[in-house]
């Protein structure tokens, strides 16, 4: 790497922590910091036990982002410093460590830019993926499996567990209905962005004169709520359903009824789980997200009411088509909202998303 470019780099990085020192109001986030700490030291702290979890846990996530600044402004100090060297007096292996470091810590600027864009307040919880072929049979059954496949891969890439609560094999091949519990910091806030219509084009591999298909797939992504959010559902408007459990390619999990549906009838939502042997803990589960589904619901009634008053023409829910993965006649994968596309498909279909949520990110940012 030539020492201009070197330059050009530094001095983007250190333009990049100024904006992070603007944005992250140092002198509040210390202030907050230290009352939460003072809270902790109460001796009644611990009388409710999730209500401190949930302060530790928010002191935690403030102290992150105060030591990663200040981690950064080190970092660049140190490679200011480093880069003077080099360019005094050429040495291969201090050129080598510069540039490592370099692209190090423009990997990790880049990554604390996006968790600071998750700022709505169910960012941080883990996200509840529900993915739903639609008309087409196996073909887009197939499509599912596909989409299934590229989001644990993508978990799987930034260290988040996956649990499957429900799944519903395709009759040939794919999915009829596969419901995750994807689990870790900010899981739903990167998430979010999946959630809509996602429409596949390619030469059929079931079509035996090889004609090009195209399919469809919805994604729903919701938050898994914690405790604290209530959700008043009343029973009589409940019916629930039980049926024998069964995993990828159809066997059975166990051989009792074990697996629960819940339908709330005045809307309609559903809700299953068969993770758990217990029948009784797969009820929990589908019954916190049937609450997660109905909070969903209310929240959208909110924005198109807010909506409507201010006059804006806002589509909500699933109905709309929010990405294009074209494998023929060429290679591409477009969002229709940001206009963000890569001609990688195959990295993209190996979970490679995050510059489609780093960009819908921004564009949600740019819409409030």
């Amino acid at each position: 790497m030539e020492n201009f470019e070197i330059k050009n780099q530094l001095a983007q990085m250190h333009e990049t922590i100024e904006s992070f020192r603007r944005s992250l109001n140092f002198d509040q986030l210390e202030e907050s910091i230290a009352l939460n700490e003072n809270q902790m030291t109460d001796p009644d702290f611990w009388n409710n036990s999730q209500q401190a979890q949930q302060l530790i846990d928010e002191t935690n996530i403030l102290k992150n982002k105060y030591d990663s600044f200040h981690n950064f402004a080190t970092e660049e100090e140190e490679l200011t410093v480093l880069f003077e060297m080099v360019q005094e007096e050429a040495d291969a292996e201090l050129q080598q460590e510069l540039e490592t470091r370099l692209l190090t810590l423009h990997e990790k600027l880049a990554a604390f830019e996006l968790n600071l864009l998750l700022n709505t307040p169910h960012d941080h919880l883990n996200a509840i993926v529900e993915l739903h072929p639609g008309a087409g049979g196996t073909e887009s059954q197939d499509w599912g499996s596909m989409l299934l496949r590229m989001y644990i891969r993508w978990a799987e890439a930034h260290n988040f567990s996956v649990e499957t609560l429900d799944y519903q094999a395709g009759d040939e091949a794919g999915i009829k209905s596969v419901t995750l519990l994807i689990k870790g910091y900010n899981a739903y806030g990167f998430l979010k962005s999946e959630r809509g219509v996602h429409r596949l084009v390619r030469i059929s591999p079931f079509d035996s004169n090889a004609r090009r298909h195209t399919s469809f797939c919805s994604v729903e992504v919701l938050p898994e709520l914690n405790d604290a959010i209530e959700i008043n559902i009343n029973p009589d408007d409940l019916k629930i359903d039980t049926y024998r459990a069964s995993g990828a390619g159809g066997q059975h999990i166990n051989k009792t009824e074990s697996a629960v549906r819940i339908t709330h009838l005045p809307t309609g939502t559903v809700a299953a789980s068969q993770a758990q042997r217990s029948q009784l803990k797969n009820r929990e589960q589908a019954m916190s997200m049937l609450k997660a589904k109905l909070y969903q619901l209310e929240e959208e009634k909110k924005a198109a009411e807010q909506a409507a008053m201010r006059g804006d023409q806002l589509e909500i829910g699933w109905g709309s088509q929010i990405r294009s993965y074209v494998f023929h006649p060429y290679a591409m994968v477009k969002d229709h909202r940001t206009n963000y596309e890569t001609g990688n498909v195959q990295a993209v279909m190996d979970g490679d998303l995050d510059g489609f949520i780093d960009a819908y990110l921004k564009w949600q940012l740019a819409q409030d």
